[in-house]
């Protein structure tokens, strides 16, 4: 399976400083020489890279979430976190899927990468797992509550337009679709 990293809209050059390293973000600072010929200081962050699962079951339905974490509202997403070190997209994903929903799937698609801000070095991957099963109980880390909702496509396609629902890449992407006529080639990607 080749999977893409979605290019960023404003590279960090090689030149630029690295003011600030942390945990999940790391803030650089460069020279940056402009139109008229004077300089500015231009800054951007690069984050840990996330993934996005859309698992499908058995049944054609559409597994989302509904989460509590500390410090943020309770929101809708999908299934999804950050990379761990030294862990490749998929690996990430199928990881997420088993800790979040005790599911796995043996029929992986990745679809999308997106970089969701100019100011930000951040990827975004969305896999397709297609007949998820439940194989073991969650293993949510300490700071979720995660429960699971089984949701038709069209249940889905109004959730997305919830203003709690987190992935607006996926809000997006399924906007676009509709507008493009091409919303039966998704439901065709996600159930056959």
């Amino acid at each position: 399976m080749e999977i893409t990293r979605a290019r960023s809209k404003l590279n960090i050059p090689p030149h630029a400083t690295r003011v600030f390293k942390g945990k999940m973000l790391d803030v650089y600072h460069w020279e940056q020489k402009m139109f008229d010929g004077t300089t500015a200081i231009f800054e951007k962050i690069k984050r840990v890279d996330t993934v996005n699962v859309l698992p499908i079951t058995n049944d054609q339905k559409i597994v989302i979430t509904h989460q509590e974490q500390p410090g943020i509202d309770p929101f809708i997403g999908s299934i999804g976190g950050r990379l761990d070190l030294e862990e490749n997209p998929l690996e990430a994903a199928k990881r997420e899927l088993l800790e979040e929903a005790g599911m796995v799937s043996d029929t992986w698609q990745f679809w999308m990468s997106v970089q969701p801000s100019s100011v930000m070095d951040w990827a975004i991957f969305t896999f397709i797992a297609k007949k998820c099963r439940v194989v073991k109980p969650q293993n949510l880390d300490s700071g979720e509550k995660i429960s699971l909702k089984m949701v038709t496509f069209d249940e889905y396609l109004k959730i997305i337009l919830d203003d709690n629902y987190r992935d607006r890449e996926l809000t997006l992407a399924f906007l676009k679709a509709k507008e493009q006529g091409t919303l039966g080639e998704i439901k065709k990607l996600l159930f056959t």
